[in-house]
C-alpha cells in the first residue's frame, strides 16, 4: 500500500481510511519502523509493531469508526489534520476530537501524535479497553 509519491497529505488520510476498516495490514505499511506514534496523555510506542499494540485492543471493542478531518494542513512533509473521531459501539456512538500531527518521508508516516482529551473518551468507552 505504501505509495512513495503519494503526498503527505494522501499517505496520512490512506492511512485514516485503512484504520477506520480496522484493515492493519494495510495500514501498517504506511507507517515506518522506525515511526515514533505518541498518543499524548498515554505515551510513546515505535514502528509499526507498537503502533498495532496501541490501536488494535483500543478498537477492539468498536463495530465502526470513522475519522472525519474537520481541517487539514500540510507543509512540506508535515501535515496537521484536525479530526473528529467517531466509533460505534454496542452502546451507540462515541465521538473524539482530536489533533493529529504526521511527518510522511517517502510514503511513509515516521512520526505520529495525537492531542486529544482522555476523559472525554474514557468515560464512555468499555471498561475492558480503559
Amino acid at each position: 500500500m505504501n505509495i512513495p509519491e503519494a503526498t503527505p497529505a494522501e499517505t496520512v488520510r490512506a492511512f485514516l481510511k485503512a484504520m477506520a476498516v480496522l484493515d492493519y495490514d494495510s495500514a501498517l505499511t504506511l507507517i515506518a519502523d522506525t515511526c515514533e506514534y505518541e498518543n499524548m496523555p498515554m505515551g510513546k510506542v515505535t514502528g509499526p509493531a507498537g503502533v498495532r499494540s496501541v490501536l488494535e485492543p483500543f478498537f477492539a471493542p468498536t463495530l465502526e469508526n470513522e475519522f472525519r478531518i474537520l481541517r487539514e494542513l500540510a507543509s512540506g512533509n508535515i501535515v496537521m489534520a484536525e479530526r473528529l473521531d467517531r466509533h460505534r459501539l454496542a452502546t451507540g456512538w462515541v465521538e473524539l476530537p482530536v489533533m493529529g500531527v504526521f511527518e510522511v518521508e517517502n510514503g511513509l508516516i515516521t512520526l505520529w501524535r495525537d492531542y486529544f482529551d482522555l476523559a472525554t473518551i474514557m468515560g464512555k468507552w468499555p471498561s475492558a479497553a480503559a
